[in-house]
């Protein structure tokens, strides 16, 4: 939250907007100040009593009330296109969640044979059960993933978890130290003891093993709300995928809606199909799908092969396919990293010329910033929603519809 002392802006943790707090400093940088709430003086309406620790991976805002978080986080977007887009927006409506296991995927660090969050601003490990953001399953999986490799001698840095939105499939990545490297039989006696599906470990030696099946996979049904009525859609623990498993299927939907159901659809920032799969097993046709990453890229081409007449596929950045392509569509679809789209593929997306635009985002903060470039380049927006995919968290995903002006 932000408060201001002699013209200096503080963010503050543990604090809810109204609130009179007494709060520490705790770093100063050149143009803000860090500080945490010691004590509420005046709480708000909204306060409540948090389940755990605020500064355990995902829960700064678990002291509030979760519909003053949905809010908060609209007026977040709203302030965003405000301040950076120059955009005069109304607050969209944020689309809730249940805050208790919802995610299917997370790091966990591993110290001393005990897997957890980094505590807020530290490498301090915290008991990741205590957000209750993943299913205690989940977590005893790969503790015990953990330990069994210990037994072995393997010392491990991270594990990556994934999980289906059934939970009944859940896979790890596993990042080792040093010179540890894992024998096949130590990643069986893991798989076992771990009750995990499937284990992914790279040596040091740069060596990749594999125990069961290294993947999980959801129906496509279940993904478009029984809109399709066959395929799959599989990943790796390391492919990127959206983590909340009760509104995955309405974020789709949501995509799906917004995009005309004639003419071309370029997928930039594809990961591994969750949206051009989706679009393809519904029936859409002239689909090109983009990733960079190779694993999610690898996972990608597998999920568009029994679409592979309507789906093409491209494992490449988005900047080198744009340059290379220049590729032309009815309809562009972007669900870029945190960090946005670069200039240069904003500039090849606008050059594009596409009737139709519509962005996924985790950053309200870059797609403003990325709406500015769009309506300075000759779109307008004509619809703006957004998902709470990260509950107790001040993330949240938007979803913005541009379209071609005068078209």
């Amino acid at each position: 939250m932000i408060g201001r002392h002699d013209g200096q802006v503080i963010l503050v943790q543990g604090a809810i907007p109204g609130e009179r707090v007494v709060a520490a400093v705790e770093r100063v940088e050149r143009q803000v100040a860090f500080a945490t709430t010691v004590d509420v003086l005046e709480p708000s309406a909204d306060r409540r009593e948090p389940a755990g620790d605020l500064t355990c991976g995902g829960c700064l805002y678990a002291h509030i009330d979760y519909q003053r978080q949905l809010t908060l986080k609209a007026e977040v977007i709203r302030d965003a296109f405000a301040r950076l887009g120059r955009l005069p927006v109304a607050a969209p409506a944020v689309t809730s969640s249940p805050d208790r296991g919802y995610r299917m995927r997370a790091r966990l660090h591993v110290r001393g044979g005990r897997v957890g969050f980094f505590r807020e601003g530290t490498h301090d490990l915290c008991d990741p059960k205590i957000t209750g953001q993943l299913t205690d399953t989940a977590v005893d999986a790969a503790a015990a993933c953990a330990e069994s490799l210990a037994r072995s001698g393997t010392s491990l840095a991270a594990i990556e978890l994934a999980e289906n939105i059934a939970a009944d499939q859940r896979v790890a990545y596993v990042a080792v130290t040093g010179d540890s490297s894992p024998d096949h039989e130590a990643l069986d006696q893991a798989l076992t003891a771990s009750g995990l599906t499937g284990i992914t470990c790279l040596g040091a030696n740069g060596t990749s093993r594999t125990a069961g099946v290294p993947v999980v996979s959801d129906p496509l049904s279940v993904l478009t709300s029984d809109a399709a009525h066959s395929g799959s859609l599989q990943r790796h623990a390391e492919s990127f995928f959206q983590a909340n498993r009760f509104l995955l299927p309405a974020l789709v939907g949501a995509v799906v809606d917004a995009v005309p159901s004639g003419g071309t659809v370029l997928d930039l920032y594809a990961g591994v199909g969750l949206l051009s799969v989706s679009l393809a097993a519904l029936g859409r046709r002239g689909i090109t799908a983009v990733e960079g990453d190779r694993t999610s890229g690898r996972d990608l081409q597998h999920n568009a092969m029994p679409f592979s007449a309507v789906l093409r596929v491209s494992v490449e950045s988005v900047e080198q396919f744009l340059k290379r392509r220049g590729e032309q569509a009815e309809t562009i679809i972007v669900d870029p990293p945190r960090t946005g789209i670069s200039r240069d593929a904003m500039t090849a997306v606008v050059r594009a010329g596409a009737r139709r635009i519509v962005y996924v985002s985790c950053d309200p903060a870059t797609m403003a910033r990325d709406a500015r470039r769009l309506v300075d380049g000759g779109y307008e927006l004509t619809a703006l929603t957004a998902f709470d995919l990260f509950p107790n968290t001040p993330h949240v995903e938007a979803l913005g519809v541009f379209g071609r002006r005068g078209q």
